[in-house]
């Protein structure tokens, strides 16, 4: 494949991509951070902003929205210090206006794609060995970036690339993304912290070494944050990345590569490398030098992935590590004794914003028949009061699903609803692809059917579906909660009676690995909610976590004896 050639500038973002605009004085302020001291040094929230009319944030993302939507950003492979551009290319078009461009992208063949494991190997020697301290002052110097400088970029390309309303786009590319870096770099020094007992005859030190080769991210589309956190968690512990981005969220995912040279890591530690799923795949489980996958994304992949290692585990140096978040089939349970305002409320939130489109969006309902009519109605009022439209009008509720492919999935499930007699669409179904992939949201009834594929199978999609089963029977309402899917990711109870809520928390303990009480399956937040599930949801490793950083070091234990050794015997062999 031809590969067109030249060097990587990553000083500033804007310069490199066009998007030049002057910058207020608190944006300029934010562009420095201090001397990390790892000892003392303690991560908080970032602060959401509210975008209200007339106020400064919101000046500022119209006016990136308006640069951004203006032009085609041109997307580069880059491998170290060079931008590569091959023959094959793609676009990343708006979602709710599909014949709209905003991003070009190329994608990496084979060959591209080894290039990028030799450089990322080469720049492990220096990176490796730098201090976490070191390390970690990049880490913020980005964070301080995205927080100030850059958070209308992040916002605006993840509202025009990924199709997320303002707020969405807020609490997903600027705050969590910023929480991301902040709390990784506290939980490093955390957990690189514990050092092992010395005695009077030997010295005993631990070492925190990076993985031996490289670690592959492999990003989804729907959190600019889970793309900058799969690529740089492992980088904060020394190791060296390969970053495939979506291509339904190359831009977002671009500036956010960008901003990261632009404070300071060096070339070659993270590589961007868009490129066909399986291309990129197949490319890095042959290697030997594979350290560690670090996936986002659905359970096939995942498990094609895994597969493939496994086929190669005898060519490479050490056992690749497996870390994947994969997927869910998310319920709300609600009981007799929950407030039903607050729990219709939650369960509107988590089902349909952003367009049912995150990992632990609900999907499954479950309600008393003692207070379905009731839940019912305020749930169909609440439905008919949201606003499916452009992200760009600031009142949207929710907005198009990210592509034709993800819209003629979700639109076979809704077939199936209207076309099986024993299910009943009762709000929504209606669906038009002609500008944007536009999906109304939907709740079916499934009425006896309970374990209904709408019930069983992951959507994705603002699709909900409802099984009203019988006050008296809780027991059997558990029982299809835990069982009816093979997923665990996340779940939530709604009950006011206290003795309820701790029969549920113990009978539904392997649900979920996110178990929510009196509260939405949705909104994680690092540093208070750390996030993952098992089954088939995934590695439960925690992002957002001390555990989740530890998997990203190889500890070396070393004893260091101080007590010369002057008999090879032990005292019961001397006589």
């Amino acid at each position: 494949m031809e590969v067109q050639i030249c060097d990587f500038d990553g000083r500033d973002v804007r310069r490199g991509m066009g998007l030049l605009r002057t910058l207020s004085k608190e944006e300029e302020e934010s562009n420095g951070v201090a001397a990390v001291d790892l000892a003392t040094f303690q991560a908080v929230n970032e602060p959401l902003l509210e975008f209200q009319s007339g106020s400064e944030e919101r000046k500022r993302v119209q006016s990136a929205l308006k640069r951004l939507s203006s032009q085609i950003v041109d997307v580069p492979i880059v491998v170290g210090d060079k931008e590569l551009r091959t023959k094959e290319f793609g676009f990343q078009v708006q979602p709710f206006d599909h014949k709209v461009k905003i991003a070009k992208f190329y994608n990496a063949s084979p060959d591209v794609v080894q290039n990028a494991i030799d450089v990322s190997l080469a720049a492990r020697v220096k990176w490796e060995k730098l201090p976490l301290a070191e390390r970690a002052k990049i880490f913020l110097r980005a964070a301080d970036l995205m927080a100030g400088k850059y958070r209308a970029d992040l916002i605006a390309s993840t509202m025009l690339g990924q199709g997320k309303t303002v707020y969405q786009a807020e609490i997903d590319a600027a705050a969590e993304l910023v929480d991301f870096l902040r709390f990784n770099v506290q939980f490093a020094a955390d957990v690189t912290k514990y050092q092992p007992i010395s005695t009077k005859t030997a010295k005993n030190s631990m070492e925190y070494r990076g993985l031996e080769g490289f670690v592959a991210a492999i990003a989804p589309f729907n959190f600019t944050a889970i793309g900058g956190n799969l690529a740089c968690a492992p980088a904060i512990m020394g190791n060296v990345v390969l970053w495939k981005p979506s291509e339904t969220a190359v831009l977002s995912n671009y500036i956010v590569f960008r901003i990261l040279h632009e404070a300071g890591l060096p070339p070659g530690v993270i590589n961007f490398i868009p490129s066909e799923g399986k291309v990129f795949g197949t490319s890095v489980v042959r290697s030997p030098h594979l350290a560690a996958i670090n996936f986002t994304g659905s359970v096939p992949t995942f498990q094609w992935l895994w597969k493939k290692v496994g086929d190669n585990l005898a060519q490479y140096k050490n056992f690749p590590r497996m870390v994947g978040e994969v997927g869910g089939k998310n319920y709300h349970l609600v009981h007799s004794s929950a407030n039903i305002q607050h729990a219709v409320n939650n369960t509107i939130r988590s089902a349909f914003e952003y367009s049912g489109q995150k990992c632990s969006a609900c999907s499954r309902l479950y309600v008393a028949d003692d207070i379905w009519p009731e839940f019912k109605r305020q749930l169909l009022q609440a439905h008919s009061e949201l606003k499916l439209g452009s992200p760009l009008e600031m009142d949207t509720f929710m907005s198009a699903v990210i592509d034709e492919k993800s819209f003629d999935r979700i639109k076979h499930y809704i077939d199936h609803a209207q076309n099986c007699k024993e299910l009943k669409v009762i709000a929504g179904g209606k669906t038009d692809k002609s500008k944007g992939y536009f999906i109304d949201p939907t709740i079916i009834d499934v009425a006896t059917h309970a374990t209904d594929k709408v019930m069983r199978e992951e959507i994705f999609g603002p699709v909900l579906s409802v099984y009203v089963y019988p006050a008296g029977d809780l027991a059997k309402a558990v029982k299809l909660v835990g069982e009816t899917t093979p997923f665990a990711l996340t779940g939530a109870i709604f009950a006011e009676d206290e003795d309820v809520l701790k029969e549920l928390t113990v009978k539904l303990r392997y649900s979920a690995g996110n178990f929510y009480i009196n509260d939405k399956s949705t909104g994680a937040v690092v540093g208070q909610q750390p996030f993952g599930g098992a089954r088939h949801s995934g590695t439960n490793d925690k992002a957002g976590s001390p555990q989740y950083m530890l998997r990203w070091t190889s500890p070396q234990t070393i004893k260091e004896g101080v007590v010369p050794l002057t008999d090879w015997r032990y005292p019961h062999l001397i006589k």
